[in-house]
């Protein structure tokens, strides 16, 4: 029964279908302005937890022991 609902969407998904959209010249300049935006935004995450990361992925224990 399941496949007889899911059968319509996975034709629907996988039929090619004409959009007649129009792509104009400053699509392409978003698009780059995005991905130059991804990249930076990723550097400066990357920049402000570079010591997290580092102690996540080291091998030494810098754990205090807890006082008993």
């Amino acid at each position: 029964m399941k496949n007889i609902k899911i059968f319509p969407l996975l034709m629907l998904t996988i039929l090619p279908i004409d959009a007649f959209a129009y792509l104009d010249p400053g699509t392409g300049s978003i698009i780059i302005q995005s991905v130059i935006a991804s990249v930076a935004a990723a550097g400066y995450v990357i920049r402000i937890y570079w010591h997290k990361i580092l102690s996540f992925f080291s091998r030494k224990k810098d754990v205090i022991e807890d006082k008993k």
